[in-house]
């Protein structure tokens, strides 16, 4: 599969590559006239998956994300794709 960014970091401690199918950022208006909430306060929506650090799906090592592992991916997919 073709991602459109490949970003480096590590799931149990394991090192790995997050493939990056889709990233979507919409800043917030902040308008009284905004259609929704979302529009309002702006989101980011993202697809990935985890890989090995070959570049393949690993679903044995995505099926070891905590919480905390999924918060602090999406903050890095942000930050890499911020820059």
């Amino acid at each position: 599969m073709s991602y459109i960014a490949e970003i480096e970091t590590r799931v149990a401690g394991i090192p790995c590559i997050i493939g990056l199918i889709e990233f979507e950022s919409v800043r917030g208006s902040y308008s009284y006239n905004a259609a929704s909430d979302w529009d309002y306060h702006g989101y980011t929506d993202t697809d990935w998956e985890v890989c090995d650090r070959r570049g393949r799906p690993a679903p044995w090592l995505a099926n070891k994300l905590s919480k905390d592992d999924y918060s602090r991916i999406e903050r890095e997919i942000v930050e890499y794709m911020s820059n």
